[in-house]
């Protein structure tokens, strides 16, 4: 999972920063992302005496949620792995600070203009374009360029220890023949149901389990909460949209919509208006009776360039042709033909011969939101209004969803950073475990989820971070050891099966055979074919044994045959991959380092 956070949501790049901020502003509003860069008195980490705020932590972890990159049942092991990641960017920015890795004023100076995010449409650095990008963003010109520099100072810092790295040319010779090798193989997954019996878990194995695990039966502090939300889409759904209605919002959508025209057009030069006028209102009739446009329009039209090809114009958006075309061209439906338009060319037809945007039955139900939506905003800012003055004096939230007109919304025990759903979105879980809300019982102030919804929370029970007791926790203890047992059991069961192959017997097994893969097989898991390319190059005719551990089993390989594979040329992928793997030791070992001589307190 860490490995997928890294790659959708660690980027440090400045395009990345600016994306997501962007987008975090989008989802959970101004005020939750301008805390990310104040201070924040709830540290939930210190890297040699530098913080790191609950705050930052949740809008990193709200992103990699948003982006699909955490699943449900993992957001505990997600949280510690991206703090666990910000606790690594601190050390790193550390390190660069303390062994002199600057950027001067220019240096920054001199990126920052070269980005396209803040240039304009000739490709020209753009003053008032990077204040509005970074005002949207929330931030300052000083927060950005301090960002900066940071993800600059690190980038410096990896690719340094990436460049001292290479491979020797016989080393990457050789890399290649062992990528391009192929292997035949055969396996066999043994499960429970090759055991004699199953494993016997005993009291006792329980108990010691249990008192050697007992970190992973810690319960964290945790909550009940009431709450009440005011949601705009949940008061729209009462609300009755009648057919004209959604029929004027699709006709509106459409004024502004991209459509593909065709048109034909009588110059004025080579006849007067009165005959060019009478010549198509002539054309227009032809067409009212059922004469192919393009036809006509191949037959008739000046505009030689558009009647070959039956007058298409192609697709036009406002403002192309500007004028009484776009005011003829933007009013019809598809299909239509519009009357006789005068400009600068001539006197026209033009024919919508396709709209870009969807029919109006496959928009009806968005149709049938929005216009909803429209109708409440003034019962719904009343009713934020509402919840704004009532949350603020009442001692309770029953009397306050009762006046508004809400339910009042109850929560299961949450933690700090397990809840779920509405709950688990940015601010919430902080309002609840904030002193005023959790020790003092009031109300939490009005929190503004988006432009759509608004909430209020308040703690009705409240119980301690403790160890779970064993009776507590006692069937996922023993599922743990059963599990455990199983595995056991299995290896044991391979190894024996593996001492009898490699002494000639012969087994009752059901090999399945894999013939002429590489490294790169995905029809049998990965962990068989790791293991298949592991074993040593079988001699002669005798097959060469080993096992494997899947995710439900424990894998017998039988390697029958290699085949080496053919030296390419050295720069390639292969060489590539290499230089990275050192690289990434490299760093791997600097973080270790780092680590170990940190002062990191959680």
């Amino acid at each position: 999972m860490l490995q997928r956070i890294r790659e959708g949501s660690s980027s440090w790049g400045v395009k990345i920063i600016i994306g997501v901020v962007v987008l975090a502003m989008a989802l959970f509003g101004a005020e939750s992302l301008l805390g990310l860069f104040g201070d924040d008195e709830n540290e939930i980490a210190e890297v040699n005496g530098e913080s790191i705020s609950r705050q930052e932590l949740d809008m990193n972890f709200q992103r990699a949620m948003q982006s699909g990159q955490i699943s449900s049942g993992e957001e505990d092991e997600a949280r510690q792995e991206i703090l666990d990641e910000l606790i690594t960017t601190t050390l790193l920015t550390q390190y660069a600070e303390d062994g002199g890795v600057t950027l001067s004023k220019q240096q920054l100076d001199e990126v920052i203009v070269s980005l396209s995010e803040f240039q304009n449409s000739d490709g020209e650095f753009s003053s008032e374009l990077f204040q509005q990008r970074l005002s949207r963003a929330g931030y300052t010109p000083t927060t950005f360029r301090e960002r900066l520099r940071q993800d600059l100072q690190q980038r410096q810092l990896q690719q340094g220890l990436a460049m001292s790295e290479f491979s020797l040319p016989y080393e990457a010779e050789r890399l290649n023949t062992l990528e391009n090798q192929r292997r035949s193989f055969r396996y066999h997954h043994l499960t429970e149901d090759d055991l004699e019996a199953m494993p016997d878990v005993s009291d006792d194995d329980i108990e010691t389990y249990y008192e050697q695990h007992q970190d992973d039966y810690r319960r964290p502090e945790q909550v009940k909460l009431e709450y009440v939300i005011v949601d705009r889409q949940r008061l729209s759904e009462n609300i009755e949209v009648d057919e004209e209605a959604l029929r004027d919002a699709y006709a509106e959508r459409s004024q502004d919509a991209d459509r593909r025209v065709s048109h034909i057009m009588l110059s004025l030069d080579e006849r007067d208006r009165d005959d060019a006028e009478e010549q198509l209102a002539e054309i227009r009739d032809r067409i009212n009776e059922g004469d192919d446009f393009s036809e006509l329009a191949a037959e008739y039209s000046d505009d030689s360039g558009s009647a070959e090809e039956g007058g298409d114009l192609g697709v036009i958006t406002p403002g192309i042709f500007g004028g009484a075309f776009d005011e003829a061209a933007f009013s019809l439906d598809e299909g239509e033909v519009s009357d006789i338009v005068e400009t600068d060319n001539g006197l026209h037809l033009i024919k919508v011969t396709e709209m870009d945007m969807p029919s109006f039955d496959e928009m009806r139900d968005t149709l049938r939101d929005d216009v909803a939506q429209d109708k409440v905003e003034e019962e719904f800012n009343d009713r934020v209004q509402q919840l704004i003055d009532e949350s603020f004096a009442a001692d309770d939230l029953a009397s306050v969803a009762e006046d508004i007109g809400v339910p009042l919304e109850e929560s299961d025990w949450v933690s700090r950073d397990g809840a779920d759903g509405v709950l688990g979105e940015s601010g919430v879980m902080e309002a609840a475990f904030s002193e005023d809300v959790l020790e003092n019982g009031y109300n939490s102030e009005v929190i503004e989820l988006d432009d759509d919804r608004h909430l209020v929370v308040r703690v009705v029970d409240h119980r301690s971070e403790t160890t779970l007791s064993l009776d507590e926790v006692r069937e996922e203890v023993e599922a743990a050891v059963e599990e455990d047992q199983l595995q056991d059991a299995l290896e044991e069961l391979a190894q024996s099966h593996l001492e009898s192959l490699r002494n000639g017997e012969s087994l009752d097994i059901d090999w399945q055979r894999v013939e002429d893969v590489t490294r790169e097989y995905d029809e049998v898991e990965s962990a068989i074919v790791r293991g298949a390319f592991r074993l040593q190059a079988p001699e002669g005719d005798e097959s060469t044994y080993g096992r494997a551990t899947t995710n439900d089993s424990v894998a017998l390989i039988a390697l029958d045959s290699v085949q080496e594979g053919e030296a390419e040329s050295p720069e390639n992928s292969v060489t590539d991959m290499a230089e990275r793997l050192r690289a990434q030791a490299a760093i791997e070992g600097l973080l270790e380092n780092l680590r170990s001589e940190a002062t990191i307190d959680r």
